[in-house]
């Protein structure tokens, strides 16, 4: 089996070797790569070979240790028989992990074996056509020098002139009219159209009236004037500007894996080495980071307009996620995040942990400006050995009390990649579809899945904007870590190039939305941006359930790792023997229901209803928080600390 594993480490380090002197890839080239795979294949199958042979007699040591275990020996032989048992077990799981690990190396290997050689041709077709252009370009300059040298003395004569100028343009004259238009085009298998950007006035008389906005945006838009997370004026709360910096811990993988010998998986604790100090709840809540730009999309007469704010909004979110590649604590059942924010960002903010297994937290936002939001999200992960994908599960409302427009979408999958080998990264992909249930206007998003031969911008987002009669209107484009903008469509017409993709006409771009800069030495505070800072600054008077009040949370906050680890046992151990209790105490009064029915734990600020636009339940705010707040009566609050 070792030496199986070493031909496929030679097989794989031959890659990189080629003959960089061949204009084109040979037939020879092409026959040794599908010997490569064919190769490839054969040692997969032997080791698919060796896997049965382990797992075959893997199963007959196990019987006969279990044999073994049963006779009448003494009690230390019988605890040795039990860990040899349990190794056995923790070997044949990882030859089966080695095997489908193999497996998936050969599927990416005959996946993209005909995407490299596309890319290497058109490399190839590219390198011979910059060395025609520049050998014509040396001839024409010694056109140029021979007839500079035949005529002394003399200006260049107007038809030289032209030459020269149309060597330069490469257009003359007709490019005059071309000069301020910009043409986007992108791979075939990312956006589906093309925008070419205009005169503002040619488009204007094209459309037959003047185009107005009813909100002019500008670059200055994205200044936190008015809504600074940490404002200027003394009269208001002054917030913290950093934390203490990330202790520099070294982690052994193995030393976590071994503990897990004859454990259910699903109960091992992982350490805090692998967190951050904010918890699922304060990660949802940095959705309003840039909450502005709802402040400003209330103010729009045109729906469409409208939904171009918030789609730079619902892009926004992910902003955050680029340098964040650890994970956020995972909140207790009942724990709750409030953000009282009414004097500094114009709004509050309410999350609960309302379900354990799977995952769910419910989430509930006002503002004084006129809109609200809420969601209900579930956290689905998939663990494909290379990457984990996380998927959130369920739809996000946002309403404009004052024109009744219900926007509704979900969120894109992300992809934490390198998980066992290498630099952690983390990319979003897949499609948004944001719907307004009133006025039926869409956009349709779509965030680029990174690749290594793209030559498109990384973290790429495009969209659409259609009105209700499915006319495009807006499109954007940009990315999901720096910016957003919006160009308004005038024409529209099929690509004449034979592909199937639209060309969209437009006005000049404009700027929707821009990241904040990162605050100074980011990188020594898990890379919180400025609000992140502050969500777990201790404030008085909340609620005792509140996640700035999580002891384990703190201490890894504080640099206090190893005490963090204890601490987050004692908890996780703690909500453990609560759920045990709740589904003795219903079993008591549910008698003949499914054991999965019995723990019936009822969230205390949100409540299960149907949703009428998704046909979903959902967990929607009921009210009572503020009101205890102001009171000061958290009489009905767990004890979850």
């Amino acid at each position: 089996m070792v030496t199986h594993a070493c031909n496929l480490s030679y097989l794989g380090g031959g890659d990189d070797s080629g003959d960089d002197d061949e204009e084109t890839a040979s037939p020879t080239d092409k026959s040794e790569l599908h010997q490569t795979l064919k190769e490839l294949s054969g040692r997969l199958a032997e080791l698919s070979t060796c896997s049965d042979l382990i797992s075959k007699h893997g199963a007959a040591l196990q019987r006969s240790l279990n044999e073994l275990d049963s006779l009448k020996i003494p009690w230390e032989s019988g605890e040795k028989l039990k860990a040899v048992n349990e190794r056995a077990t923790l070997f044949r799981i990882t030859s089966n992990a080695m095997i489908n690990a193999c497996r998936d190396f050969l599927e990416l290997a005959e996946t993209h074996s005909r995407k490299w050689q596309r890319a290497l041709q058109y490399e190839q077709e590219q390198r011979v056509h910059l060395e025609e252009t520049i050998e014509q370009l040396a001839k024409q300059h010694n056109s140029l020098e021979r007839a500079f040298r035949g005529a002394p003395g003399r200006l260049a004569s107007p038809s030289q002139t032209f030459s020269q100028g149309s060597l330069l343009t490469a257009k003359g004259e007709d490019s005059e009219e071309d000069e301020d238009t910009e043409y986007f085009d992108a791979m075939e298998d990312s956006t589906s159209f093309i925008t070419v950007i205009t005169e503002a006035s040619e488009d204007r008389k094209a459309e037959g009236g003047t185009v107005t906005s009813s909100v002019e945006w500008t670059s200055a838009d994205n200044e936190r004037e008015g809504a600074s997370i940490v404002p200027k004026d003394s009269s208001k709360v002054k917030r913290r500007t950093s934390i203490p910096n990330k202790p520099s811990y070294s982690l052994n993988l193995w030393s976590i894996m071994k503990n897990c010998i004859g454990r259910e998986l699903s109960r091992i604790p992982m350490p805090v080495n692998f967190n951050e100090p904010l918890s699922m709840l304060q990660r949802l809540t940095e959705d309003l980071e840039y909450h502005h730009l709802l402040d400003k999309a209330v103010h729009c007469t045109s729906s469409v307009e409208q939904m171009c704010l918030v789609a730079a909004f619902s892009v926004s979110s992910y902003s955050t996620t680029v340098h964040r590649i650890a994970k956020p604590f995972n909140p207790m059942l009942g724990e709750t995040f409030e953000l009282d924010r009414f004097q500094d960002m114009g709004l509050r903010s309410l999350c609960e942990q309302v379900s354990h297994h799977p995952p769910s937290a419910a989430h509930y936002v006002t503002s004084k400006h006129g809109w609200s939001l809420w969601q209900e999200i579930t956290v689905a992960s998939k663990f494909r050995g290379k990457y984990l994908s996380i998927m959130p599960l369920g739809a996000i409302h946002l309403e404009f009390q004052g024109s009744g427009n219900h926007y509704v979408w979900r969120k894109s999958t992300s992809t934490v990649h390198n998980i066992i080998v290498g630099k952690l990264w983390i990319d979003q992909s897949g499609d948004i579809e944001i719907v307004n249930h009133k006025t039926k206007d869409r956009c349709q998003l779509k965030f680029v899945p990174y690749s290594y031969f793209s030559k498109e911008v990384a973290r790429k987002v495009t969209g659409v904007v259609s009105d209700s009669q499915g006319k495009a209107q807006y499109v954007l484009s940009g990315s999901w870590d720096e910016q957003m903008e919006c160009a308004k469509i005038v024409h529209s017409s099929p690509s004449s190039d034979g592909k199937q993709k639209t060309v969209y006409q437009t006005l000049p771009t404009r700027l929707l939305w821009k990241k904040f800069p990162l605050p100074e030495n980011a990188e020594n505070m898990y890379y919180f941006s400025e609000l992140a800072l502050t969500l777990n600054e201790h404030e008085d008077g909340v609620a005792p359930t509140d996640s700035r009040l999580r002891p384990d949370q703190r201490l890894m906050e504080r640099g206090r790792w190893d005490e963090a680890n204890t601490e987050k046992q004692r908890l996780e151990e703690k909500q453990r023997v609560s759920r045990r209790r709740r589904m003795e105490t219903c079993a008591a009064s549910c008698s003949g229901e499914d054991e999965r029915e019995t723990d019936r734990y009822v969230p205390l600020w949100f409540e299960k209803r149907l949703d009428p636009l998704t046909g979903e339940m959902a967990c929607v705010y009921k009210g009572g928080y503020w009101e205890a707040k102001e009171k000061q009566d958290w009489h009905m609050c767990p004890d979850i600390f």
